[in-house]
Formats: structure tokens, C-alpha cells, sequence
């Protein structure tokens, strides 16, 4: 079932958007989205309305406020009930109202409801998140605004079912957007890019730190907005520091400077080679009908790719997930050139007939599997859906953080941040996002080098504090660290620490010390000089993410938490003074109406309850075309890189099979000519060479099997006739 996000009545009756306005700006690694929707009631009697809307998963809503006319009104942040119950009083007394909530099944879903809209009135909503912005692998900074109009998958027999919509065409998408970024860091900006057309890049001072850019007048708001910010030195850490603010009470969170401190280490490159021989790699690939064509086409590309350039010794299994699942082998299996046959011939066969997008039952399943000694449980999950269970998804992943790493990728516009980026984060792992044109497997094959990489644990972080300053830590301790991976740490500075000498004191106070078991080396003791520092004494992003971080922390706590009373105050105290949303709270906004009509005053009992037609499921919205399952004959042209990576066997070697003349482009005479007695080390090399001739573009795909081959060359006897072979790798 598909549950979308747009402006519908308790009637499924759509209310015109007129237009919307976003301006978004990027402090190095956090933002600060304010958006302004313009709506019109052109119904003859007044309405209530509900927006649905889609957030980043992290994002923190620290801002709601509507203007009906010249009237404007600003919400409070308040207990969930209360404000509920406030917002049905003042319908029924004939007022406006406006209710903004977190949804139960989704971190990632806002709802707006807005009661009793007067005919031919127009209403203007102001809303303000802010986010942390995921890393990606080529060390872009990812913002993704989601199109209002996407649909979600909501897995049938779950509770919460929203409002059903069918999917709006680019060409009827009923209004527009305007969208504007300004960027500053303590780093060079090198460049901003996106999936849509942008103005140039504007800097504005000399050493590129400050920098502005908009999306293109002529844009259509059909598809998520993409944008990747590049930062010069992406790998040197920085801090932000935030003064408190005046108002606030001294020594409480938003009283007291907040710093955020950045780290991206880049590990030397003698733990970068250093690639695992083991571990269990569970791929789990969604099958759902959106995933018709290219894409399920790309994702067997892919799977082709990551089973070619498994180690020897490890062990492995495929999961294919829709309204049901599947998998390969009833548990995972040792690696071999039969496992590895076996899989690619189901592989070969998989289509995108698997119905909707549930995700967890298949997640259940993996994790009721033992884990095997001695080989570390490496997740990736591909998906391009968007689920109303995400939650409770990224709650199965954290709750079994301890025993695997989870990979996850977002595929095409709809694919949902909250989930992709929630469960590579409670997982340990790295999220990856592949829009637009992409290529899947570029993105796919990094995570796998990160996933052969030995993770760096046993983390413990040191602060120099002098005398006068303490430090509370709001972020949960970082227990692994691997290449590739950020992580952002808020810190509450308590003490003498005023903001004309904030920047001296932190000079001393963060020195961060990073010892690690693993490899005690890899990240020395370092000072935060000035220039890798910012001060920002004018707003508090800073502030309300390191709250929403604490929320976060006590939300997702121990089970027990919910049970303690204690626990449930201190996050709505929380909310409610940093004035950021939690799952406790609500913003809600009242404007007393005097000119309501009388007979309005009594609220419609069919608006008492939430309306039952809601929550039906669209059977027509469940039916999938049958051409979409059928497969495009031009698709199956493979790439002559796929067919001669199809070629390798297991152990990383060549055969002199009749088809790899075909692949190298070659004829069996020029293959044939020369070779040594060996015919499987020459077969190997002739591939190694056509690979390092002819596809060095497309190395970050091959280059792991390609090691694999000249680990396998290395082994055999005679080996050093090849010595100048192996250099390929």
C-alpha cells in the first residue's frame, strides 16, 4: 500500500498548494531548512486539512508558525496530548487552530493539521528543521529535499495507515518551488552539485568559505531536490561553537555554549590495504515493483560485482524482500566456486515481482540466524521504497548493532533518508544514495571496502579542560570508527566560558585523543587550531541538534526508559526549551477567530475522529502492470566489463574459456598466440591487462577482484616471471 504526502482534507478532497519557498543554510556539517508553504481554501465552506510531509530522519523541527490574512500566529511546543486536546477545543469553539506532531510509525513524517480554514482564505506555513547532513563516499556532504508528492509503501496489517494518494505527473504538479543555499565553513568550499539544474556558485569572500547558490528558475518540483556540498582538507577535523543564548537560564543547555566537533579521519594506507579474508555478507535486495527495468537490472549487475570480489574463506547468502521474501540458501554458506554458481544462476533470474516494500519481516529472519565464529555479519540492504514502519525497522537494526555492520542504499528519488541513513547509523555502517543516472555499483563497491576493512573500535575520546571549564558530552559515545565514516560530537561548556574569549578556551579545551585498540597509530593526538574553527553567536543549529541529540538518546534508550516517568519529563523538558519536536511533543498554535459563523462552532462529527478512509488501502494502488515486469531485450547487452568479470572464477583466476576472447575483444588466435604452459595464469593476466588498458574509469568497480587475481597470481608456482603483472593492483 502506498502512502504519499501532499494536502488533502478528512475527505481525500485535494486543497490547492500554491507555492513553496526554501531557504536552506549549511554551517560544515549541519543545516538549517526554512520552508514557507502557500496554500488557498477555494471550497465555499471553511475546512480541515491535513499535510503530510516528509523530513530527514535526524531532523529536529524547531519552528512553526501560520499566517491566515495579516494575522500571524507562532506555536508553542507542548506535551503531545495537551496540545491535541487544545487543538480539538479551540475547533470546536470555532478558532483556528494548527497541530504540528511527529508521526508514531516514522521520524521522518510530519503531519500538519490545520482546522477550520475560512472560504477563499489563503494560508501561508512557516516551518524551520534542522539536520546533520550525511557524508557520502566521495566525501560530498549530502541535503536531499523531499518532493511532497512521493509515495510511501505502508506494509499491510500495520496500524498508522496515512492518506492515500495516487502519484502526480511533473506536468500537473500544481505549484512551485523556490530554493536557496548559502554555505560556510571553516574550510575552502570547493564545489556544490546537484541532480537539478543550479545557478552558478557565488562565493562570497576571497578564501571560499562563504558561498551562495539556487536552484534554476525553471524547475518542477517532481523529484527529490539532491545537493552535495565539497569541502577542501574534507578530512581535517573541525568544531562549531555556539554561545547560549541570553534569555536561557545560565547553566542550562541553551544557556551555556554548545560546540560540535567533526571527525572524518582518513586512515593511513597501510590499514587501508589491509582487507579482511573473512566475515558473513548478507545482501538483502529489494524485489518490489517499483524496482521494474533499469533498476532491477542494475541491482543483478551489482550482485554479480560484490559476489566476483568476495575473499575466499569468507561466508555469504541473498535475500530478496517484496510483500514476502526470499533467499538463496536456507543459512548462510562457506564461499566456493559452486556456492558462488549457484547464487548468480538464481541471481540471473530475479525480476521485480515481489509485490510492496516490507522490509522487516526479511530483517527478523537474518537476525534469528546465529552468527558464525570468527566471521563478523556485514549487512547491505538495497531498497528504493519508502516504509510507514521505519521506526520500528531501524529499532531491529540497533537492537542487533552488536552482532553486524549494516550497508544500506537508497536507490531513485523516493527512497527514504530517515530509513537509509537510520539504519546504517544504528548498524555501524555507511548509507549510500544512488539518484538520477548513477551507476549502482561505483557506491555499492566502496561499501565493501569498507566492510573488508577492520573497523576501529575501543574508541575513547580525552578532553584538556583547563580549571574553569567543564564539558558535558550530549553525543553517545563513538564505539567504532572506520575509512569513511563521520562522526559529529555536542559538547555542553559549563563554566567560565564567555563568548569574547570562547575562541582561547576552546584552543585549549579541544584536544581530542583518540586511542583505538586496533591500530593505536592511526589517529594521534591533535589540536583544533583557530582555523579550523567557527563561532557562531547569532543562531543556535548547534544547540537544538545537540538537544535533539539527547532526545534521540533517551527516546531510543533501554526498554525500561519508556517505563520511568522520570525519563518521559526530562524529554519533553528537553523539547520544550530548546523548542525542538520529539515524539512526546507538538507544536500547536491557536488564533481566536471572532468572526467564526455560529453553526461552525459545533466541529463536524465525521472531523471528530480520524476519518476511517484514511486509512484504507487503494486496492488500484496495489495493482502493478504487468509490461513493467517484463524485461527490455536491449537491457540484457551486457557490458563487456560485466562479461568478462562473469568469467573469473572464485579463487580470483581466469580460465582460457572460448568466451574470453569474445569479452577481451579479441579472436581465439590473438589469445591463443604466446601463451605460456600455464594456460589459467595467462588467461588471468591477459584479464588483468585488459582491465588496466581498458576500464581504469571504472576501476573503483574491478579493483577489488582484481586483487583477488593477483593474490591468486602471487600463489602460483614460478610467480615471479609475472612480477610486472602484479603492479596492476
Amino acid at each position: 500500500m502506498m502512502r504519499a504526502c501532499g494536502l488533502l482534507t478528512a475527505r481525500k478532497e485535494p486543497v490547492p498548494l500554491k507555492s513553496i519557498e526554501v531557504q536552506l543554510e549549511v554551517r560544515d556539517h549541519v543545516a538549517t531548512v526554512v520552508s514557507t508553504l502557500n496554500y488557498e481554501n477555494k471550497e465555499d465552506k471553511p475546512l480541515e486539512a491535513v499535510f503530510v510531509f516528509p523530513l530527514p530522519g535526524d531532523a529536529a523541527v524547531c519552528h512553526f508558525s501560520a499566517k491566515i490574512g495579516q494575522t500571524q500566529i507562532v506555536a508553542e511546543v507542548k506535551e503531545k496530548q495537551k496540545a491535541r486536546e487544545e487543538y480539538d477545543d479551540a475547533l470546536s469553539s470555532g478558532q483556528q487552530a494548527f497541530l504540528l506532531e511527529e508521526s508514531d510509525q516514522s521520524p521522518d513524517i510530519f503531519s500538519l493539521s490545520v482546522g477550520s480554514l475560512p472560504p477563499g482564505e489563503s494560508a501561508s506555513i512557516r516551518l524551520e528543521y534542522v539536520t546533520e547532513l550525511s557524508v557520502q563516499a566521495d566525501d560530498g556532504l549530502r541535503f536531499c529535499l523531499p518532493a511532497v508528492l512521493n509515495p510511501r509503501y505502508q506494509p499491510q496489517g500495520s496500524e498508522g495507515a496515512g492518506i492515500q494518494v495516487t502519484f502526480v505527473p511533473a506536468s500537473l504538479v500544481p505549484y512551485s518551488l523556490s530554493f536557496s543555499a548559502r554555505v560556510s565553513s571553516p574550510r575552502p568550499i570547493s564545489k556544490v552539485e546537484s541532480n537539478c539544474s543550479l545557478d552558478p556558485l557565488q562565493y562570497l569572500n576571497t578564501d571560499q568559505i562563504q558561498a551562495t547558490v539556487k536552484l534554476a528558475a525553471e524547475h518542477k518540483f517532481d523529484r527529490d531536490v539532491e545537493l552535495l556540498i565539497y569541502y577542501k582538507d574534507a578530512h581535517q577535523p573541525t568544531a562549531v561553537v555556539e554561545a547560549g543564548q541570553a534569555s536561557a537560564e545560565p547553566g542550562s543547555l541553551m544557556g551555556d555554549p554548545v560546540v560540535m566537533v567533526s571527525l572524518y579521519p582518513e586512515f593511513p594506507q597501510s590499514v587501508m590495504s589491509s582487507l579482511a579474508s573473512c566475515g558473513e555478507f548478507v545482501f538483502l535486495m529489494d524485489r518490489s515493483g517499483s524496482m521494474s527495468n533499469t533498476r532491477i537490472s542494475s541491482a543483478r549487475d551489482t550482485l554479480l560485482l560484490l559476489l566476483k570480489s568476495l575473499p575466499m574463506g569468507c561466508y555469504f547468502n541473498i535475500y530478496s524482500f517484496g510483500s514476502r521474501y526470499e533467499h538463496i540458501f536456507p543459512k548462510s554458506v562457506e564461499y566456493s566456486q559452486q556456492t558462488m554458481e549457484e547464487a548468480l544462476k538464481t541471481v540471473e533470474q530475479m525480476e521485480a515481482n515481489l509485490g510492496g516494500t516490507e522490509i522487516l519481516q526479511p530483517l527478523k529472519h537474518i537476525y534469528s540466524q546465529p552468527c558464525i565464529p570468527s566471521q563478523p555479519r556485514q549487512l547491505f540492504v538495497f531498497t528504493d521504497g519508502e516504509v510507514g514502519n521505519t521506526k520500528e525497522v531501524i529499532d531491529l537494526v540497533k537492537k542487533n548493532s552488536d552482532s553486524h555492520r549494516c550497508f544500506s542504499f537508497g536507490i531513485g528519488e523516493g527512497a527514504s533518508s530517515a530509513l537509509i541513513n537510520g539504519m546504517a547509523k544504528e548498524g555501524g555502517g555507511h548509507a549510500q544514495f544512488i539518484t538520477g543516472t548513477e551507476r549502482m555499483q561505483p557506491k555499492v563497491m566502496q561499501s565493501l571496502r569498507f566492510a573488508l576493512q577492520p573497523a576501529v573500535v575501543d574508541i575513547s575520546v580525552t578532553w584538556d579542560l583547563p580549571k574553569e571549564v567543564s564539558v558535558t558530552v550530549l553525543s553517545p559515545p563513538i564505539t567504532a570508527l572506520f575509512q569513511g565514516q563521520r562522526s559529529l560530537i555536542y559538547a555542553q561548556l559549563t563554566g567560565q566560558v564567555g563568548a569574547a574569549c570562547v575562541i582561547g578556551t576552546l584552543h585549549r579545551c579541544l584536544k581530542l585523543l583518540l586511542q583505538c585498540q586496533n591500530f593505536v597509530s592511526v589517529l594521534k593526538l591533535f589540536p583544533l587550531c583557530s582555523k579550523n574553527m567557527s563561532v557562531l553567536l547569532y543562531r543556535l543549529t548547534v544547540h537544538k541538534l545537540g538537544a535533539r541529540t539527547l532526545i534521540r538518546s533517551l527516546e531510543e534508550g533501554e526498554d525500561r526508559g519508556w517505563q520511568d516517568t522520570k525519563v518521559k519529563e526530562k524529554v519533553v523538558q528537553l523539547s520544550v526549551q530548546s523548542g525542538i519536536s520529539s515524539s512526546l511533543t507538538a507544536f500547536i498554535a491557536v488564533f481566536n477567530n471572532n468572526a467564526a459563523v455560529p453553526e461552525q462552532q459545533t466541529r463536524d462529527p465525521l472531523l471528530q475522529t480520524r476519518d476511517p478512509l484514511l486509512q484504507t488501502r487503494d486496492p488500484l494502488l496495489q495493482t502493478r502492470d504487468p509490461l513493467l515486469q517484463t524485461r527490455d531485450p536491449l537491457l540484457q547487452t551486457r557490458d563487456p566489463l560485466l562479461q568478462l568479470v562473469s568469467l573469473q572464477e572464485a579463487t580470483g583466476k581466469w580460465l582460457l574459456d572460448p568466451a574470453l576472447p569474445t569479452a577481451l575483444g579479441k579472436t581465439n588466435e590473438e589469445v591463443e598466440k604466446s601463451k605460456p604452459a600455464n594456460k589459467e595464469i595467462w588467461a588471468t593476466i591477459l584479464a588483468l591487462i585488459w582491465l588496466h588498458g581498458l576500464k581504469m574509469d571504472s576501476k573503483n568497480e574491478w579493483d577489488l577482484l582484481a586483487m583477488k587475481a593477483a593474490s591468486w597470481l602471487r600463489a602460483q608456482n614460478g610467480s615471479k616471471k609475472y612480477e610486472t603483472f602484479f603492479l596492476f593492483s
